[in-house]
């Protein structure tokens, strides 16, 4: 065989294997983006406090408590709001967060979601948090009262923490210490702090705005710290702006 035939040849089977790639993920993409936008959805929901069962369906589940979701700006004004019967289909439900957290560090405008729920008599505002971990993207979302200053619940993933250690942010052991933990003193931001060596040693005004963080994760705690701290400061001009409003 020459040199040209299998030049030929190889070439012909790198086209024809990206053919058949880019086939396959064209054919796949809706499939996995339903299981995508079915995460988010019970994840949304667990961090207000609502149970799936794996025998509901989630879109009329999310459909139903999610009243409406916001797209707001830098100042924190609302520049959409939607409340379509399938929520899927919201422009806030799409955001990708990290895109728009890239816009701000290249001072960009970027905009940012919360997904508005009504259960158990109450408003619950839900913020999608982006972070940094050990080892990778870490993020999660936080259930806050209808004034933003009582956290519900709390959900966490991450990319590729370490199983036992940094991956415990998954763990309700973790996740449920924020219930009812606070965000604002005397009116003023303070978040929550994810604490080494634990929250035992605060006194008991200062527990009210910290958790225990993972024994061995320092670094992804110090993540998880950092992602609250910093994404909701962007939620500030907004948290306000609502706040007057009552």
């Amino acid at each position: 065989m020459t040199n040209g035939y299998i030049f030929r040849y190889t070439i012909t089977l790198v086209i024809i294997v990206a053919i058949i790639l880019s086939a396959t993920a064209t054919l796949l993409y809706p499939l996995q983006k339903k299981n995508e936008d079915n995460e988010k959805m019970v994840n949304i929901m667990k961090a207000a406090g609502i149970t799936v069962t794996n025998n509901e369906d989630v879109y009329s589940l999310f459909d139903k408590y999610c009243t409406k979701m916001l797209i707001i700006n830098n100042d924190g004004t609302i520049i959409d709001e939607c409340s379509d019967a399938v929520k899927t289909k919201c422009k806030a439900f799409n955001i990708n967060l990290k895109n728009e957290l890239s816009k701000m560090a290249d001072n960009k405008d970027y905009s940012l979601p919360v997904y508005v729920l009504q259960y158990d008599n109450r408003i619950i505002n839900v913020i999608p948090l982006q972070g940094t971990g050990l080892w990778g993207p870490i993020w999660g979302y936080m259930a806050l009262s209808e004034d933003f200053d009582t956290v519900i619940g709390t959900v966490f993933d991450h990319k590729s923490e370490t199983p036992g250690l940094g991956a415990e942010i998954t763990t309700e052991k973790f996740s449920n210490q924020f219930k009812d933990k606070r965000l604002f003193k005397n009116g003023v931001f303070k978040s929550i702090a994810v604490v080494k060596g634990g929250i035992s040693a605060l006194d008991t005004e200062e527990q009210k705005y910290a958790v225990d963080a993972i024994s061995g994760g320092t670094i992804t705690s110090n993540g998880v710290n950092d992602m609250i701290k910093n994404t909701l400061e962007l939620y500030l001009p907004y948290i306000e702006k609502q706040n007057d409003k009552q």
